[in-house]
């Protein structure tokens, strides 16, 4: 092999080389892991929760549309937009699955699904 194709040959592969080594450093920078397989793990566990957080987000909408229908039949009906002992179950619920973040959690989801007060 010519000399000036040898030289071309090892700058693509000291080339090929830094590039891989700056994208494992951005990668492992933006995962902070430290191993290769640590930021496998960290990534592919990232992309669940991306999907997860996908089907979080559907589910409360679909709360805020269960929740309005509701509002609407007992506002229909002469009834209060909000019942309160009704609210104290859901956030009593949360509580006992969550403990107390999810009394956090549940006043979230009311204060979405009440609508404008």
């Amino acid at each position: 092999m010519p000399a000036t194709a040898t030289s071309a040959a090892t700058a693509t592969s000291v080339a090929s080389v830094a590039s891989a080594t700056s994208l494992a450093s951005a990668t492992a920078e933006k995962t902070g892991a430290r191993t290769p397989e640590a930021v496998g793990v960290i990534e592919n566990a990232r992309e669940r929760i991306d999907a997860l957080d996908d089907r979080i987000i559907g589910l409360v909408q679909e709360r805020m549309a269960v929740s309005a229908v509701i509002q609407e039949a007992r506002i229909t009906s002469g009834g209060r937009r909000v019942s309160l002992s009704r609210e104290m179950e859901v956030l009593g619920h949360y509580r006992d699955a969550l403990g107390k973040p999810g009394t956090t959690l549940a006043m979230t989801l009311l204060e979405l699904c009440r609508g404008r007060v």
